[in-house]
């Protein structure tokens, strides 16, 4: 498994003419056990590749949806050996490719290397921490490496050049391409600037995978990315409503079944 997991998984997605949907839900949220069985319905319901949040208490890339999953989750009781537990029960179920979102400080105060090899063995295959530039992000990339976990970097409207250049050849497993400025949430419309920015990123980054995220909620949101270029289209804010509306999981895993049909063929 690990980051070669998420590289297969795209590219068999390809092979099938059909596009990856990444689902984020926030680990813990609202409690652990029903965390587990919102991520176990998600992964039912098709999502390709799972994002799961570890709670944290100053969310900068986030947005109020996220943010209040944060808290829910913190004042459950949620912590990063929580969020792990909840993933070795989640990956003893499913097999799909998850990778971890979280903010460094909670990874260092825990330690790198422990982090990483505690996140191989409940199944993590991959992290995203999006407070942490690449530029600095050495002694975690080695770390995760050692055990077969991918960093995976974001690239921004802004990354361009000789910085994006260094975020493609670091990356692993795919890149996540922000759709947009400011934090995660829904949107009406997405930005016209789309089709740009996956081409600017595919001329330089070549067969390197590419998810877009931020204010993507909606199948017609998941098929104007697709159709802009990209290999996969992330989902978070939008789920992650349902479950603090204290939808039930089969009302998750029928969202998540119609925001897949989006990326079929």
């Amino acid at each position: 498994m690990g980051w070669t997991a998420i590289t297969e998984a795209f590219r068999s997605l390809k092979g099938r003419g059909e596009r990856a949907l990444v689902a984020y839900l926030m680990g813990g949220d609202p409690d652990p056990s029903r965390s587990l069985e919102y991520l176990c319905a998600a992964a039912e319901g098709g999502a390709d590749l799972l994002e799961v949040g570890i709670p944290f208490s100053d969310p900068v890339a986030d947005g109020p949806t996220i943010q209040a999953a944060g808290l829910r989750a913190l004042e459950s009781g949620a912590t990063t050996e929580t969020v792990l537990e909840v993933v070795r029960g989640l990956k003893r179920e499913y097999p799909v490719p998850l990778v971890l979102m979280g903010y460094y400080n909670p990874i260092l105060r825990f330690g790198e290397g422990a982090f990483c090899t505690a996140a191989a063995e409940c199944g993590v295959d991959g992290l995203i921490v999006p407070d942490l530039p690449p530029e600095e992000a050495a002694p975690l990339r080695d770390a995760a490496e050692r055990v077969g976990l991918g960093l995976v970097f974001l690239a921004t409207p802004e990354t361009v050049g000789q910085r994006l250049d260094l975020i493609l050849r670091h990356t692993r497993g795919f890149l996540y391409l922000v759709s947009r400025y400011g934090t995660t949430g829904e949107r009406e419309r997405l930005s016209r600037e789309i089709p740009r920015l996956v081409g600017r990123v595919r001329e330089r980054g070549g067969q390197v995978p590419i998810a877009v995220g931020f204010g993507i909620s909606r199948p017609e949101h998941i098929r104007t990315v697709l159709e802009a270029g990209a290999d996969g289209a992330v989902v978070g804010s939008r789920l992650v409503r349902e479950v603090g509306k204290g939808a039930p999981p089969e009302a998750l895993a029928r969202l998540v079944r119609e925001l897949k049909a989006a990326t079929l063929p």
